[in-house]
């Protein structure tokens, strides 16, 4: 029997009481931030080099974040039915090899001139296509590796670390493009996915992979994989949270592409901010993403999940409303932004931990990498739609304008919570079921 300091993970994993005396969860905690950090790193890096070195237009700015983002449509349902068959830390392993390998050789071709945009189309796609293995893959390891009573802090610490990544990845991405070259700055991505690999590989817990554990020893072989996809999105379908969770989700996703990419030209033309200037505003996010983490492990069990999840999804997206009407000096519109981006960062952050509990609470353990995939599929399956739309919308009406009615339509998800059983979830979550969906 465990000692009274320990218990189990659902997995059967001894666990101590405290997830901080936990070294499996501490790597992996490490090495999800350090990936975390060289991918927000690399999401600025990548399209002020496009911007600020080949002088890249909108449409050409939105093609290169659309081409980023589609992997999250053509891959997610795969990931999540790998990520139920295969040991988490050897997907996360293999993805922060591939991306370190991938950034690397772009800052190579970069030192000798030969980074065109081509090429940076090539690295943007491989970055976007690792990610989505290893985001899927961090979700259920932590599910595989604590307690359930431990999630919320579990995604708590993990959200936490995003936060981190959000504060120093666009800063030092921007400031490296300005004050050094874009070559190093790509370098930078390249190096935390290698740090990544170094701690997640020590995750020394012999894995059990739930799916593969709960077949019979009879079976011939394990399902096809587009019956296990299946299986997977009839899970979230039927569940009125998870579907829920989607729709709003996709609403918020598709808009929000189109902000950004919007965005990112708005703040160096029209605001003329320096890489510097621009890694410093988005970088407000993660100090606000930071309080919002800390902020999910209370609000949640105190004024019920639904209010916490409307209310943070109207304050974090509306506050978006406010970016088309800075005019001036960098000194009136720097603030400004760290502001704005610091309320969204902070609101936002509080929908992402409290939505994550909700769908590993709902969710059983052998479905976690595909319910996660999923909604990930639905969720931002749009993004490069509206990267691309925000690109041509920014040609035809003008930077402001765009801005303003992407900004608006991100209101969209609230109000599908708002009208939705998801708004009338209380302070405690349904108990988890003990099996998933059987196979047909």
């Amino acid at each position: 029997m465990p000692s009274s300091s320990s218990a189990v993970s659902d997995s059967g994993r001894p666990v101590p009481s405290s997830l901080w005396r936990d070294g499996d969860f501490r790597r992996l905690w490490v090495g999800q931030t350090a990936s975390q950090l060289g991918e927000h790193t690399s999401l600025v890096v990548l399209p002020l080099f496009a911007v600020l070195t080949l002088n890249a237009g909108a449409g050409q700015l939105g093609a290169l974040r659309a081409v980023g983002q589609a992997p999250i449509l053509l891959l997610s349902l795969f990931a999540g039915a790998w990520v139920d068959r295969w040991r988490t830390r050897t997907l996360m392993v293999l993805t922060d090899a591939g991306r370190a390998l991938a950034l690397g050789a772009a800052a190579v071709a970069g030192l000798l001139g030969a980074l065109g945009l081509p090429a940076l189309l090539v690295v943007a796609f491989a970055v976007g296509a690792l990610s989505v293995f290893f985001d899927v893959a961090y979700q259920a390891s932590l599910v595989r590796l604590v307690r359930q009573d431990q999630l919320v802090r579990g995604n708590s610490a993990l959200e936490g670390s995003r936060s981190a990544a959000q504060i120093g990845g666009p800063a030092l991405g921007g400031a490296l493009v300005s004050v050094l070259s874009a070559p190093i700055a790509v370098a930078s991505g390249a190096a935390f996915f290698a740090l990544s690999f170094l701690s997640i590989r020590r995750i020394g817990h012999g894995e059990s992979v739930p799916e593969r554990s709960q077949a019979s020893p009879c079976s011939e072989r394990p399902p096809r994989v587009w019956r296990r996809i299946h299986e997977g999105v009839r899970h979230v379908v039927g569940d009125t949270s998870l579907r829920t969770v989607c729709l709003a989700s996709a609403a918020f996703q598709f808009f929000f592409a189109a902000v950004m990419t919007v965005y990112l030209l708005f703040l160096p033309r029209d605001l003329h901010l320096s890489g510097t200037a621009v890694g410093l505003a988005l970088a407000a996010t993660g100090p606000g993403a930071l309080l919002g983490s800390l902020l999910a492990a209370r609000l949640p069990s105190r004024f019920g999940h639904g209010a916490v999840l409307v209310s943070a999804a109207v304050l974090g997206d509306g506050v978006f409303l406010l970016v088309p009407a800075l005019r001036g000096t960098a000194a009136v519109t720097i603030p400004a932004l760290l502001t704005v981006n610091f309320v969204f960062g902070t609101f936002s952050q509080l929908v992402n931990v409290t939505v994550m509990a909700v769908r590993q609470t709902v969710t059983p353990a052998g479905m976690q990498g595909r319910a996660a995939a999923t909604i990930t599929f639905v969720g931002m399956g749009l993004t490069p739609l509206g990267s691309l739309l925000g690109g041509f919308l920014a040609d035809v009406w003008g930077t402001r304008t765009t801005l303003l009615a992407t900004a608006a339509g991100m209101l969209l998800s609230p109000a599908l919570m708002a009208l939705s059983p998801l708004a009338r979830l209380g302070r405690t979550l349904p108990a988890p079921p003990e099996t998933a969906f059987p196979s047909a």
